[in-house]
Protein backbone atom coordinates (compact mmCIF):
# COMPACT_ATOMS: atom_id res chain seq x y z
CA UNK A 1 0.00 0.00 0.00
CA UNK A 2 1.53 3.35 -1.07
CA UNK A 3 1.15 6.23 1.38
CA UNK A 4 -0.56 9.36 0.03
CA UNK A 5 1.74 12.16 -1.19
CA UNK A 6 3.15 14.27 1.63
CA UNK A 7 1.36 17.63 1.65
CA UNK A 8 3.62 20.30 3.21
CA UNK A 9 0.74 22.78 3.64
CA UNK A 10 -1.40 20.23 5.48
CA UNK A 11 1.63 19.27 7.59
CA UNK A 12 2.10 22.93 8.54
CA UNK A 13 -1.62 23.22 9.38
CA UNK A 14 -1.41 20.13 11.60
CA UNK A 15 1.61 21.57 13.43
CA UNK A 16 -0.41 24.76 13.94
CA UNK A 17 -2.76 22.81 16.18
CA UNK A 18 -0.13 23.05 18.90
CA UNK A 19 -0.67 26.34 20.77
CA UNK A 20 2.52 28.19 21.60
CA UNK A 21 3.71 31.41 23.10
CA UNK A 22 5.34 34.06 20.96
CA UNK A 23 8.90 35.28 21.45
CA UNK A 24 11.28 37.72 19.86
CA UNK A 25 14.83 36.39 19.63
CA UNK A 26 17.42 39.19 19.64
CA UNK A 27 21.16 39.67 19.37
CA UNK A 28 23.58 42.55 18.98
CA UNK A 29 25.58 42.38 15.76
CA UNK A 30 28.03 45.06 14.62
CA UNK A 31 26.65 47.45 17.22
CA UNK A 32 22.98 47.09 16.20
CA UNK A 33 20.09 45.17 17.70
CA UNK A 34 18.59 42.51 15.44
CA UNK A 35 15.53 40.44 16.17
CA UNK A 36 13.08 37.92 14.78
CA UNK A 37 9.76 36.49 15.89
CA UNK A 38 9.86 32.83 16.89
CA UNK A 39 7.43 30.45 18.52
CA UNK A 40 9.90 27.55 18.40
CA UNK A 41 11.35 28.14 21.88
CA UNK A 42 11.52 25.47 24.58
CA UNK A 43 13.18 24.72 27.85
CA UNK A 44 15.73 21.91 27.57
CA UNK A 45 17.16 21.49 31.07
CA UNK A 46 16.86 23.01 34.53
CA UNK A 47 20.34 21.96 35.67
CA UNK A 48 22.19 23.34 33.84
CA UNK A 49 19.62 25.93 32.71
CA UNK A 50 19.32 25.34 28.96
CA UNK A 51 16.86 26.61 26.36
CA UNK A 52 16.52 26.08 22.62
CA UNK A 53 15.42 28.20 19.69
CA UNK A 54 14.85 26.78 16.23
CA UNK A 55 15.83 29.14 13.40
CA UNK A 56 15.10 28.80 9.70
CA UNK A 57 18.38 28.47 7.82
CA UNK A 58 17.29 31.32 5.51
CA UNK A 59 16.81 33.74 8.42
CA UNK A 60 19.23 36.61 8.94
CA UNK A 61 19.44 35.63 12.63
CA UNK A 62 20.77 32.21 11.58
CA UNK A 63 23.64 33.94 9.76
CA UNK A 64 24.64 36.27 12.62
CA UNK A 65 24.04 34.13 15.70
CA UNK A 66 27.13 31.95 15.18
CA UNK A 67 29.21 35.16 15.19
CA UNK A 68 27.61 36.81 18.22
CA UNK A 69 27.32 33.58 20.26
CA UNK A 70 24.64 35.11 22.47
CA UNK A 71 20.96 35.81 22.14
CA UNK A 72 18.05 37.14 24.10
CA UNK A 73 14.52 35.80 24.25
CA UNK A 74 11.63 38.12 25.07
CA UNK A 75 8.37 36.28 25.78
CA UNK A 76 5.67 38.63 24.53
CA UNK A 77 2.62 39.69 26.49
CA UNK A 78 -0.79 39.83 24.82
CA UNK A 79 -0.49 43.56 24.09
CA UNK A 80 2.72 43.12 22.06
CA UNK A 81 1.22 41.66 18.87
CA UNK A 82 2.57 44.66 16.90
CA UNK A 83 6.14 43.74 17.88
CA UNK A 84 5.56 40.13 16.87
CA UNK A 85 4.39 41.28 13.44
CA UNK A 86 7.27 43.72 13.08
CA UNK A 87 9.94 41.13 13.81
CA UNK A 88 8.16 38.61 11.57
CA UNK A 89 8.79 40.90 8.60
CA UNK A 90 5.62 43.01 8.63
CA UNK A 91 7.53 46.15 9.53
CA UNK A 92 5.94 49.50 10.22
CA UNK A 93 7.99 52.46 9.00
CA UNK A 94 9.01 54.77 11.84
CA UNK A 95 7.90 52.36 14.57
CA UNK A 96 9.79 52.88 17.82
CA UNK A 97 11.16 49.62 19.22
CA UNK A 98 11.62 49.96 22.99
CA UNK A 99 14.74 47.89 23.64
CA UNK A 100 16.32 47.45 27.02
CA UNK A 101 19.60 45.67 27.60
CA UNK A 102 20.80 43.01 29.98
CA UNK A 103 24.41 41.81 29.94
CA UNK A 104 24.96 43.42 26.53
CA UNK A 105 21.98 41.68 24.89
CA UNK A 106 18.98 43.68 23.59
CA UNK A 107 15.54 42.65 24.86
CA UNK A 108 12.06 44.08 24.31
CA UNK A 109 10.70 46.32 27.05
CA UNK A 110 7.34 45.20 28.37
CA UNK A 111 7.88 41.51 27.65
CA UNK A 112 6.65 39.18 30.36
CA UNK A 113 9.94 37.29 30.58
CA UNK A 114 13.52 37.80 29.40
CA UNK A 115 16.35 35.34 28.97
CA UNK A 116 19.97 36.13 28.13
CA UNK A 117 21.58 33.07 26.62
CA UNK A 118 25.07 31.88 25.62
CA UNK A 119 25.04 29.47 22.66
CA UNK A 120 26.56 26.15 23.74
CA UNK A 121 25.57 23.95 20.80
CA UNK A 122 23.95 24.07 17.37
CA UNK A 123 22.31 21.17 15.57
CA UNK A 124 21.34 21.30 11.89
CA UNK A 125 17.84 19.84 11.53
CA UNK A 126 16.42 19.86 8.01
CA UNK A 127 15.73 23.44 6.93
CA UNK A 128 16.30 24.77 10.48
CA UNK A 129 19.10 24.85 13.02
CA UNK A 130 18.50 24.22 16.72
CA UNK A 131 20.49 26.62 18.89
CA UNK A 132 20.89 25.36 22.44
CA UNK A 133 21.97 27.97 24.92
CA UNK A 134 22.80 28.23 28.59
CA UNK A 135 20.76 30.86 30.39
CA UNK A 136 23.02 33.48 31.97
CA UNK A 137 20.27 35.79 33.22
CA UNK A 138 16.47 35.84 33.34
CA UNK A 139 13.64 37.99 34.64
CA UNK A 140 9.90 37.34 34.66
CA UNK A 141 6.71 39.05 35.70
CA UNK A 142 3.08 38.00 35.79
CA UNK A 143 1.12 39.04 32.73
CA UNK A 144 -1.07 37.51 30.05
CA UNK A 145 0.93 35.92 27.20
CA UNK A 146 0.52 36.43 23.48
CA UNK A 147 -0.40 33.02 22.06
CA UNK A 148 -0.30 31.61 18.55
CA UNK A 149 -2.67 28.87 17.41
CA UNK A 150 -3.84 27.72 13.96
CA UNK A 151 -2.04 30.60 12.25
CA UNK A 152 -3.64 33.31 14.39
CA UNK A 153 -2.88 35.23 17.55
CA UNK A 154 -4.91 34.12 20.53
CA UNK A 155 -5.41 35.16 24.13
CA UNK A 156 -6.03 33.24 27.32
CA UNK A 157 -9.58 33.16 28.55
CA UNK A 158 -10.29 35.22 31.64
CA UNK A 159 -10.99 32.10 33.73
CA UNK A 160 -8.35 31.36 36.33
CA UNK A 161 -5.97 28.54 35.57
CA UNK A 162 -6.53 25.34 37.51
CA UNK A 163 -3.74 24.65 39.98
CA UNK A 164 -1.82 21.45 39.52
CA UNK A 165 -2.36 18.87 42.28
CA UNK A 166 1.44 18.41 42.32
CA UNK A 167 3.01 21.84 43.06
CA UNK A 168 6.55 20.53 42.55
CA UNK A 169 5.66 19.82 38.90
CA UNK A 170 4.02 23.14 37.95
CA UNK A 171 6.65 24.02 35.34
CA UNK A 172 7.74 20.65 34.11
CA UNK A 173 4.73 18.40 34.58
CA UNK A 174 4.72 17.18 31.01
CA UNK A 175 8.46 16.85 30.52
CA UNK A 176 9.14 14.79 33.64
CA UNK A 177 6.45 12.16 33.33
CA UNK A 178 6.98 9.03 35.38
CA UNK A 179 10.76 8.79 35.70
CA UNK A 180 10.85 5.41 37.41
CA UNK A 181 7.61 3.62 36.56
CA UNK A 182 6.47 0.93 38.94
CA UNK A 183 6.76 -2.63 37.72
CA UNK A 184 3.40 -4.33 37.56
Amino acid sequence: MTPPPFDIRQFRNALGRFASGVTVVTTCYQGHAHGMTANAFVSVSLAPPLVLVSLDNRAYMHRVLPETGRYGVSILSEDQETFSNHFAGRTVAGMHIPFTERMGVPLLEGAMAWFVVQVVDAHPAGDHTLYIGQVEHFEARDDRPLLFYAGKYQQLRAAAAKPTPFPQDEFSLFSIGNIDPPIT
